[in-house]
């Protein structure tokens, strides 16, 4: 029998044998599919655990946009409510040129529905498709049924935004003031831009949702837009109107290259008016210097010499520093003065020995240097710093100049001179308005201010507070500067007629400062004219500072007639009750104006009977009309100094006049007979 081998075989004779290879075969295919599943869930793992935050970053980038909602930018209003600056929602269509598909179909349908040229739109969006550039403006601020025709095109690549227009209903009315809007929508001066922040709001953010055709079909707002704050201005509408009428008017006709006018109330500090001259319209973007140049703010960024005008700083420093009052008599030397070898003369005749009430109504050159001389140099200095020269007003209106005021280390020996009436110092209008409202307001300076609220939508109003009061001058000698002021505007003042008001009493001062040549180091024949002034005087309302730059005449001409329109029409709007009795006096031949005392000596010229000043005190004033026959004295209790001398010119009644203020006694008595060579005497107070 035959021996079996050596093999064990399990399943017998008739199993077959393992297939070794088959197996390994099969172990090396299940550590590759186990591989690659642990490669797989790795990669998994990967993407969605380690970079779920980039890849979701960019589905969101592919499948939803946030975008920014405008915030309404906050509206320009005066005080009564009418608007001066608002904005508007239009839209606006833009395109991405990487998700146009038919360049040449997209340009000609949206030419079409927008009236622009295909050309250049097919041009503009192939050289960004090229360039790879993503954003394209296509046409701006649309009309709202142009921007929903295009919307319903569904075009790719083609997007609708809403974006905020600013528009200026009053055009140049108040255009120095409220300022304007650049190309990026940014405040580009006045208060749009002193402003602007509380102006501008705080935009919101919508979430578009959109298809692989790049369409939207869903938006959530996520945050709301804060809308800007709304400004309520110190400025009167009509006021400023008026204001602005006239400065063009009067500058127009002296041919002066620039002007401003401020109207203030004296009590609060409110600019009721600040014209400026020339102007500009806010809607338009100025394309030259020339039109740029007009958007300077002539009342606060553009200081000048003042002159005369300043004398009443002068005269109230003396007021507060020496024994001098209105009464006090100042030698004016026959209107020639060396002052440390530099000689100085009146404009036009001199005077000899005068009440310092005269000197301002005169408006004396060396009578004002005589005062000046006793104040002192650092006196001098303090006072001008404390009515407000030297440093901003501190209105949220960019380019505010604070003007120049040397300090006395660095004043000349005849820089004292000089200052007394009105160089070597500049000033802007808004200065002079603020210095004449201490005047007016008791001897106290209130700060100016332009902003009367602020107000966001749903949020409760914040109201402007009224600077705080500064004491700068004694409440007497405020009461005894304002009578001198009242001496200028009446016969024989230099701002007498042309600054007088019916039924008005009015304080004031004329200023034409001769302009200074730098290239020619010369002063020329040309005045920055002034006039600053207040009324009424029982109780000032308004206080108005006028200036034309590059007149030919004196600040009493062209000046002081603006200040009488606008003054009359402030009282009026302000409905400020009558302090004058309106009667219908004599026919008087109108009394020219004084001239000036600002520049070189001028050659004397007649002064008419009726232009004697009728000052106070010792000084002796005739109406120099002598009349043959006796004659009635009329009752003059209670009148003015300008109504008594008005009524007794047009009469030929000799007076004489002593005190300040109003009639309370005079002597004959109403009714009586005035004898020839008798003359009325009339004692006036308070």
């Amino acid at each position: 029998m035959q021996e079996p081998s050596g093999k064990y075989n399990p399943g017998g004779p008739h199993e077959p044998p393992i297939d070794h290879g088959a197996i390994r075969r099969l172990r090396t295919l299940a550590r590759f599919a186990f591989g690659w599943a642990a490669l797989i869930v790795l990669r998994l793992l990967y993407l969605q655990i380690y970079s779920y935050d980039d890849y979701s970053r960019q589905a969101q980038a592919q499948q939803e946009k946030v975008r920014e909602i405008p915030a309404m930018r906050g509206m320009l209003l005066d005080r009564n409510d009418a608007i001066f600056a608002k904005s508007n929602m239009l839209r606006t269509v833009v395109v991405n040129p990487q998700h146009v598909r038919d360049v040449e179909l997209t340009a000609e349908v949206l030419s079409r529905v927008l009236s622009i040229d295909r050309a250049e739109l097919e041009r503009r969006i192939q050289e960004y498709k090229d360039a790879g550039r993503g954003f394209l403006w296509v046409k701006r601020k649309v009309g709202f049924e142009e921007g929903e025709r295009v919307r319903q095109l569904k075009l790719n690549g083609i997007e609708i935004r809403d974006e905020p227009e600013r528009s200026y209903p009053k055009g140049e009315l108040l255009a120095h003031v409220i300022g304007g809007k650049d190309h990026e929508g940014r405040g580009s001066g006045g208060i749009e831009l002193g402003l602007d922040e509380e102006l501008e709001g705080i935009p919101g953010t919508v979430r578009m949702y959109r298809d692989v055709t790049q369409h939207g079909y869903e938006s959530v707002v996520e945050t709301e837009p804060l809308p800007g704050k709304n400004i309520w201005l110190t400025i009167d509408e009509r006021l400023q109107y008026l204001a602005e009428r006239e400065l063009k008017a009067a500058a127009e006709g002296c041919h002066c290259k620039s002007g401003s006018v401020v109207v203030l109330h004296p009590q609060t500090g409110d600019i009721l008016a600040m014209a400026s001259f020339p102007t500009y319209d806010p809607n338009t973007q100025p394309q030259n210097e020339e039109e740029m140049s007009r958007r300077l703010n002539q009342a606060i960024a553009a200081p000048f010499e003042p002159g005369s005008v300043f004398k009443v700083i002068t005269l109230s420093a003396a007021l507060e520093t020496t024994r001098l009052g209105p009464e006090s008599p100042i030698n004016c030397l026959g209107g020639t003065i060396n002052l440390y070898g530099r000689v100085i003369h009146e404009a036009k005749r001199g005077y000899g020995l005068i009440p310092m009430r005269t000197v301002l109504a005169k408006s004396s050159n060396v009578g004002a240097i005589q005062v000046a001389m006793q104040v002192g140099v650092k006196n001098l200095h303090r006072y001008i710093k404390a009515f407000g020269f030297g440093k901003r007003a501190g209105l949220p209106l960019p380019a505010e100049a604070p003007g120049q005021v040397f300090e006395p280390r660095k004043w000349g020996k005849t820089s004292i001179g000089s200052v007394a009436m009105g160089h070597e110092i500049t000033a802007t209008t808004v200065q002079l308005a603020q210095a004449a409202s201490v005047i007016a307001n008791h001897g106290k300076l209130i700060a100016p201010r332009i902003v009367l609220k602020r107000h966001r939508p749903g949020e409760v109003a914040e109201w402007e507070p009224v600077a705080p009061a500064v004491q700068v001058l004694k409440p007497e000698n405020a009461a005894k500067m304002l009578d001198m002021m009242h001496d200028v505007v009446l016969p024989g003042g230099t701002g007498y007629p042309r600054a007088d008001l019916v039924g008005y009493t009015v304080g004031g001062k004329t200023g034409s400062a001769q302009i200074y040549d730098h290239k020619l180091k010369q002063y020329t024949h040309k005045y920055n004219a002034s006039f600053i002034g207040m009324a009424p005087l029982s109780d000032p309302k308004v206080v108005i500072a006028v200036t034309l730059n590059g007149s030919h005449e004196y600040g009493g001409i062209v000046a002081a007639p603006v200040f009488k329109e606008v003054a009359t029409a402030a009282l009026r709007i302000l409905e400020v009750k009558q302090d004058r009795a309106v009667k219908q006096l004599a026919k008087v031949e109108s009394v020219p104006a004084e001239i000036e005392n600002d520049v070189a000596a001028a050659p004397p010229a007649p002064v008419p009977d009726e232009a004697i000043a009728l000052g106070s005190g010792a000084e002796l004033v005739v109406a120099r009309h002598e009349s043959s026959d006796a004659s009635r004295v009329p009752n003059l209790m209670g009148k003015t100094k300008r109504d008594v001398l008005t009524l007794t010119a047009a009469s030929g009644i000799p007076v004489e006049a002593r005190g300040a203020g109003v009639v309370r006694r005079q002597s004959p008595l109403p009714g009586e007979t005035l004898r020839p060579g008798e003359r009325l005497v009339i004692e006036f107070s308070r």
